[in-house]
């Protein structure tokens, strides 16, 4: 590491590009079991942000495992290891001045408090999209929990590898219990005022 000389200090701040595209540069963290609807949710509310003209880079989990993270796997360490990596790489858009909806299971306390330190406990927004294990299972959208089931997937979040539930999420959105439309007002009302822009 001795060889390593960052250049923070030389590139624009984070302060000017938020200045520049006024907006306040947040890390919103949708977490949630397969098929609760973090990446719905989240698709949903980019658009609704880029409507009212805020900039905005969704990071979703299969998009990151086809591509940064392809050589990592579902073991304990390769968990940790995919969200280590996705956390940098949201802290670097967020110094950027963009918002970044990251829509990823993150199963355990431990892995959401690694991005939370990475990112920055002021910056990062936990969002739980909350919906019981047997309604996501029911709605089994890529046929997942059916080759977990028939022992085709290991280590899969919430049959053979557990899921922590958030002990205290900034928001939650129970998405069994709410349509979509509903789900994306209550995250824009929440989201909206800490992402307006101030000059101060």
């Amino acid at each position: 590491m001795k060889d390593i000389h960052p250049v923070f200090n030389k590139i624009i701040s984070r302060e000017e590009k938020e200045q520049f595209l006024k907006q306040r540069a947040k890390v919103i963290w949708l977490t949630g079991l397969s098929g609760s609807g973090k990446t719905t949710l989240g698709s949903a509310l980019e658009k609704e942000l880029f409507k009212k003209g805020y900039l905005s880079q969704i990071l979703d989990g299969d998009n990151i495992r086809t591509g940064i993270n392809n050589n990592l796997g579902f073991s304990v360490e390769d968990r940790v290891e995919n969200i280590r990596r996705i956390a940098e790489v949201a802290k670097i858009f967020m110094n950027s001045g963009l918002i970044v909806i990251s829509c990823f299971i993150s199963p355990t306390k431990q892995i959401r408090d690694l991005a939370k330190e990475i990112i920055g406990k002021e910056n990062f927004i936990e969002v739980f999209i909350n919906a019981p294990l047997h309604v996501c299972e029911d709605r089994d959208v890529k046929g997942l929990y059916h080759k977990a089931r028939m022992g085709l997937i290991s280590d899969f979040t919430g049959i053979n590898s557990p899921f922590h539930i958030p002990e205290d999420p900034d928001i939650e959105i129970r998405t069994d219990h709410s349509r979509i439309d509903d789900s994306l007002h209550s995250l824009i009302d929440f989201i909206l005022p800490r992402i307006k822009y101030k000059s101060e």
